[in-house]
C-alpha cells in the first residue's frame, strides 16, 4: 500500500510539472492563474489525504494488531519429556499470533545434552525448557568453532521461577516400618541395601532418569559426593521406571524414584500416600559445586513439605529449579519482539501440572496438547493479551 502511494504521488507530481511548462502564453494567462490556484488546492487536499492514510496505516503497523514477526520463520525444539510439551505449545502459539512462522516443536524434540548444542550451534533459535541451575552443565560443552555454549544462547524471562521440585521418591509404608528417615541411612545399613535390591546384586536400586536428561548426572554426583557406594541409579525410559515404581508403592514393596514438578507423575506416585519425599540427610549431603560448578545446591534452604518427606529439614538433594527459555543470541537480537514475550510470560505451576494430568489421563495426543494450549491462552485471553502488547512494544 505504502509503495503504490509513493508511486501516485510521483505521478500527480509529474504531471503537475508537465502542466506548468505547457501554460506559459499570454491568451490563457487569466485562465492559467485560476487553474493553477485550483489544482494547488485540490493537491494540498489529495496532500492531506494521503497523509492521513498513512498514518493510519502506521497506526495499524504498531498498534493491537500489528505482526513484528511477518516473514521471519522461527526454529523451535521441545525436551523429551511429557510435562514439557504444554509450554512448547503456548510459547509456538504466542509467537505466531504475533506473525512469526513457527515450526511445530513436535518435530524437534531432544534431550538437553543435544538442544543446548543445537542452539548454539543456531540450528535451533530456542526452547522453553531449560531448567537451571541444573542446566547450566550443557553451556559448557564445545561447539564446532571452538566457542563454548555459554557464548551463543542467553537465559530470558521468567517462566516458571523457583516452580521445579526434584527429589527422590520412598515407598511410604516402608519408609515408616522401617524408620528410614534419609538416603544416607539407606546406604549405611546393609538390611536397607537389601531391601531395596530389587535385582540382587548386592546394591540398592534407585530409578532415576533417561541418558542425558541432566538428572541422571547429578544423580550419580549425588552417590560419588557422598560416597554412597550401595546405590546404583537404574537409567532407563522414564514412564517405564514410573509404572514400575507406581505398582511396587501401591503394593507396599521397597521402591527409590526420581521425579519432579510439575507433573502428573505426582497423581500416581502421591506424596503422604503411597510414598515421600526422601532426604538426602543434612546440608552436608548436598552438592556443593565441588563435582560439577553447575551442581551447587547447597544454598537452598530446605524444602517445606512437612509430613510428605521423611526428615525436618527435608533436604532433598536438589535447588528449585527455575524453568525459563533458552535462546540463540543471534536470534534474540534480530527479534525484539519474540525476546520481548519471553521477557514477560509466566506460566503458573499449577495450570501446568493439570494440564499434565489431563495427557496422562489419556488426552495425550499433538492435537490434545495444542488444544490444551488453545484453550488456556482462551481462559487467560486479559493476561496474555498484555505480554502480546508488550512483544509489540518491544519490537
Amino acid at each position: 500500500m505504502k509503495h503504490w502511494k509513493l508511486l501516485f504521488a510521483l505521478l500527480v507530481s509529474m504531471a503537475l510539472v508537465a502542466a506548468a511548462c505547457g501554460n506559459n502564453t499570454d491568451d490563457d494567462e487569466g485562465a492559467g492563474a485560476d487553474d493553477t490556484t485550483a489544482t494547488a488546492e485540490d493537491d494540498a487536499m489529495e496532500d492531506d489525504a494521503m497523509e492521513d492514510d498513512a498514518m493510519e496505516d502506521d497506526a495499524m503497523e504498531d498498534g493491537p494488531h500489528a505482526l513484528p514477526g511477518e516473514g521471519v520463520e522461527v526454529a523451535m525444539a521441545r525436551a523429551n519429556w511429557s510435562t514439557g510439551y504444554f509450554q512448547g505449545a503456548i510459547y509456538q502459539a504466542l509467537l505466531q499470533e504475533l506473525g512469526y512462522e513457527v515450526s511445530d516443536p513436535a518435530d524437534l524434540e531432544l534431550p538437553p545434552s543435544n538442544a543446548y548444542t543445537a542452539m548454539g550451534e543456531g540450528d535451533i533459535d530456542f526452547w522453553a525448557n531449560s531448567w537451571y541451575p541444573g542446566h547450566l552443565s550443557w553451556h559448557e560443552n564445545e561447539l564446532t568453532d571452538g566457542t563454548l555454549v555459554g557464548d551463543k544462547v542467553v537465559i530470558i524471562g521468567e517462566e516458571m521461577v523457583a516452580s521445579g521440585l526434584e527429589g527422590i521418591l520412598v515407598t511410604k509404608s516402608v519408609a515408616e516400618e522401617f524408620g528410614i528417615l534419609t538416603m544416607e541411612q539407606i546406604n549405611d545399613d546393609p538390611e536397607l541395601v537389601a531391601l531395596f535390591d530389587i535385582d540382587d546384586n548386592g546394591k540398592a536400586d534407585l530409578f532415576g532418569c533417561p541418558e542425558d536428561w541432566t538428572c541422571d548426572d547429578i544423580i550419580q554426583d549425588i552417590l560419588l559426593f557422598n560416597s554412597w557406594d550401595n546405590i546404583e541409579q537404574t537409567k532407563a525410559g522414564y514412564d517405564a521406571m514410573v509404572a514400575d515404581s507406581v505398582n511396587r508403592a501401591n503394593a507396599g514393596d521397597p521402591t527409590l524414584q526420581y521425579t519432579w514438578s510439575p507433573s502428573g507423575y505426582l497423581t500416581q506416585l502421591v506424596p503422604g500416600d503411597n510414598v515421600l519425599w526422601l532426604a538426602m540427610g543434612g546440608v552436608e549431603n548436598v552438592l556443593d559445586g565441588s563435582t560439577n560448578e553447575a551442581f551447587n545446591f547447597s544454598g537452598a534452604p530446605p524444602a517445606a513439605l512437612g509430613d510428605s518427606c521423611t526428615d525436618d529439614p527435608c533436604y532433598l538433594g536438589w535447588e528449585s529449579a527455575d524453568i525459563q527459555v533458552t535462546a540463540n543470541k543471534e536470534f534474540a537480537e534480530a527479534n525484539p519482539a519474540a525476546v520481548g514475550l519471553f521477557e514477560v510470560v509466566k506460566l503458573n505451576v499449577i495450570d501446568v501440572a493439570l494440564q499434565n494430568v489431563k495427557y496422562n489421563n489419556g488426552e495425550n495426543t499433538e492435537d490434545d496438547v495444542k488444544r490444551h494450549a488453545q484453550e488456556w491462552i482462551a481462559d487467560n485471553r486479559e493476561l496474555v493479551d498484555g505480554w502480546l502488547d508488550a512483544a509489540r512494544g518491544a519490537a
